[in-house]
């Protein structure tokens, strides 16, 4: 399981520290999140987007379209 305080590292230093300025510092702040919203964050791509679902869905949580 990844810290709950922190976003997998997986998704890239630009990623995390974009979304971490716009408040998602965690991963449960995600759930319900809009794909399109997080894909216009600078350094936000679909290897993100993908990243993110991977950690999501094992707890139930999904992003919105």
């Amino acid at each position: 399981m990844t810290d709950e305080l922190e976003l997998p590292a997986a998704m890239g230093r630009v990623a995390r520290r974009e979304l971490a300025l716009r408040g998602f510092t965690r991963l449960e702040q995600f759930d319900g999140a809009s794909e399109k919203e997080l894909l216009a964050i600078h350094g936000v791509g679909p290897k993100a987007i993908r990243i993110l679902r991977e950690h999501l869905e094992p707890e139930g949580r999904r992003l919105a379209l």
